[in-house]
């Protein structure tokens, strides 16, 4: 049986070893919580803001971006302006302070909308730094608000897309609309895949050279007469660009080109001309007076066909009286058989006969 020596000895050992593992884990918390490390030596300057913007003693204080300290303290002030209503203490390291020009700016920023906030200071342009104790310039914390305000309606609009999508992948599920039939619907997808067995047997058919599209996939023949007829259109291609044929010296020839233009441009002088009135085609589309004389003409002309339709007239009693026209008829019959009896005996009609008294 043990001692009372060596029980109150191994005691003594484990409670060592326990202070020990406190004080370390202590001091684990203690830096990863970003606290004050124990032997790098802080300063203290200070801002003021309208609104401690739910800032906590601890919170981290960046340069730009980079961690250079922590707020200390956040107090409330006896000073009426709105400006200067909070007051924040932050604890800098000591070598990051001359780092910091005196006209620097700082205002409360987030990792992201409901992220930690912290105070970042904007880095100045001042050749001074700023000293232990100095107070250095803040920016309003409504832009805070509004950023977090902001991300409160983003979320909201997120939320409702959020439940648009769950409402529309419950319609897919239960099948409605035209996506739900598509993977619900038994029917469309036994069509589906008949139209793919039908397309299958389609590339089948071409890859076998059947039918024109088949033939023209597969049959050399076919290929050749069409590298054939490529190759004439460009021998004709060319022979244009070479000023050959018509076509060809249509473009290339100045002379004919020339000739073109000075044709258009007698065209164009015609044109003036009957636009100005010239010549009598001009005076026709222009002078109301040879309008008149035709219009006048066309009813003379309109009024004698009237009366040739009445059946007035010698022309209009041969187109409208019928006895008349059979008199006529009669007459041509008679005169050409004189005249064929005339040719057949020319004798019977020149007989000279002398007499002498």
């Amino acid at each position: 049986m043990p001692s009372a020596r060596r029980v109150g000895w191994a005691q003594l050992k484990v409670g060592v070893m326990a202070m020990v593992a406190l004080v370390l884990v202590g001091v684990l918390v203690f830096l990863l919580t970003g606290s004050k490390g124990f032997w790098e030596p802080k300063d203290v300057i200070y801002t003021f803001m309208s609104d401690s913007a739910a800032m906590t003693p601890g919170a981290p204080v960046r340069l730009n971006g980079i961690l250079v300290g922590q707020v200390d303290a956040v107090e409330l002030t006896s000073d009426r302006r709105p400006r200067r209503t909070v007051r924040f203490s932050m604890s800098i390291n000591s070598k990051d302070l001359p780092g910091i020009p005196a006209d620097s700016e700082a205002a409360v920023a987030a990792e992201n909308v409901l992220g930690t906030k912290y105070i970042n200071i904007k880095r100045g342009e001042s050749p001074t730094p700023v000293k232990p104790g100095d107070e250095i310039r803040s920016k309003d914390t409504s832009d805070f608000d509004e950023v977090v305000a902001g991300g409160y309606s983003l979320l909201i609009s997120l939320q409702g897309l959020v439940k648009r999508v769950d409402k529309i992948l419950g319609d897919v599920e239960s099948g409605r609309g035209s996506i739900g039939k598509f993977l619900t619907d038994d029917e469309l997808y036994r069509r589906l895949t008949a139209t793919v067995g039908e397309t299958h047997k389609l590339i089948e058919a071409l890859n076998a050279g059947k039918g024109t599209a088949g033939r023209l996939l597969n049959d050399d023949a076919l290929y050749e007469d069409i590298r054939r007829t490529i190759a004439r259109v460009d021998r004709f291609v060319q022979e244009v660009q070479e000023s050959q044929g018509t076509i060809g010296k249509l473009i290339r020839d100045p002379a004919l080109h020339d000739d073109l233009r000075k044709t258009i441009g007698e065209v164009h002088t015609l044109v003036a001309d009957l636009n100005a009135g010239k010549g009598t085609a001009g005076r026709l589309l222009k002078t109301d007076e040879l309008n008149g004389r035709i219009l006048a003409t066309l009813g003379r002309i309109d009024t004698i066909m009237d009366r040739v339709n009445a059946g007035e007239g010698t022309l209009g009693q041969l187109l409208a009286n019928p006895q008349m026209y059979e008199n006529i008829n009669g007459a041509t019959r008679e005169m050409n058989a004189l005249m064929k009896d005339f040719r057949a005996n020319p004798k019977k009609f020149l007989t000279i006969q002398l007499k002498l008294f």
